[in-house]
């Protein structure tokens, strides 16, 4: 007799728990291997730069997504192949950590006095405040190159396939395609007058593209195919451009005490956001009509469990920091 499935999203999840257990694993791993062994201070810059502080968003996009896939029929042989599925979920978790490597190393480098010019970042001192420039760009250097070497271990169970899989979906979304891109051309637009068409594509390389990006490394560690990854990959997408919608909204209605980073500075700086462009009654539906699509996006992955994922997308928008 086939076993009935289980209706998971008429079940209420813990989130608290949730993110409890997986943050965890998460701090324990950065703790163990940032800056190991790193000569001449630099070590200290790069776990001042990635630990005790931040959301840790993009690390709980890769597990959530992870988890969803391995709770539907695509990743069934994954899930009775123990072996595989022991790989996986290794692979899942040096994601999770590779992914907010990336994340800091590229705020120690906008923080720095040729690109934002920022004092102030998760509460405390940036990182060329606290250790110099020099040090500071070598910190975001080696968080950077340090990514990559987790997605590839020696002695794994992880498959050399989702080893290369990964490294190239966070090199795509950290690279000129994605961050960095979107970055170039935040400050190219200083002073700019842009249309909604070209702020949207620039926060969607800047910002939307790396937690888009997390959401696809973990499903690549599911090994999802077909619906299931396109709908992750349009979830990732909508809920990653709302990050920055919000945190557009948060840079005007917010202080630095509660952003932890300085507030105002966009405007400050004569950047163009969507409270600028749109006003910020418009940009707060904006949010909204970008966490509907999202929740849209699950609903038609065929997924049986993405409790997780739609919880993380509703904590996105209605963030207070």
């Amino acid at each position: 007799m086939s076993a009935v499935p289980m209706n998971f999203e008429s079940q209420p999840l813990d989130m608290n728990l949730w993110s409890q257990n997986h943050l965890a694993r998460v701090e324990q791993a950065l703790s163990q291997w940032v800056g190991d062994g790193a000569p001449a201070g630099l070590g200290d810059a790069m776990r001042y730069a990635v630990l005790d502080g931040g959301k840790r968003l993009r690390p709980l996009l890769v597990l959530a997504a992870y988890e969803a896939v391995c709770s539907g029929a695509p990743a069934s042989a994954v899930v009775d192949d123990a072996a595989l599925r022991a790989g996986l979920d290794e692979a899942a978790l040096r994601a999770a950590c590779a992914v907010e490597l990336i994340h800091a190393y590229s705020l120690v480098h906008d923080d720095m006095p040729c690109m934002d010019n920022d004092v102030l970042r998760r509460g405390k001192p940036t990182v060329h405040v606290q250790f110099g420039e020099a040090q500071a760009l070598l910190a975001g250097d080696a968080l950077q190159a340090f990514a990559f070497e987790l997605l590839t271990p020696d002695n794994t169970l992880i498959p050399a396939a989702t080893q290369a899989t990964l490294c190239r979906l966070l090199a795509r979304a950290a690279g000129s395609a994605g961050m960095a891109g979107g970055q170039a051309i935040d400050l190219a637009s200083v002073g700019v007058a842009l249309t909604e068409d070209q702020l949207r594509q620039m926060h969607r390389l800047k910002t939307g593209a790396l937690l888009q990006g997390s959401v696809l490394m973990g499903a690549a560690c599911g090994h999802a195919v077909g619906e299931a990854y396109q709908a992750l990959s349009d979830y990732g997408a909508a809920m990653g451009l709302a990050f920055q919608v919000v945190d557009d909204i948060l840079d005007v209605v917010a202080d630095s005490a509660t952003l932890g980073k300085t507030a105002g500075k966009d405007a400050a700086a004569d950047k163009p956001t969507y409270v600028s462009l749109l006003g910020l009654a418009r940009a707060q539906a904006y949010a909204q009509e970008l966490l509907a699509e999202a929740h849209a996006a699950l609903a038609r992955s065929g997924l049986p469990d993405t409790r997780a994922l739609a919880a993380l997308a509703d904590m996105v928008v209605r963030r207070s920091h």
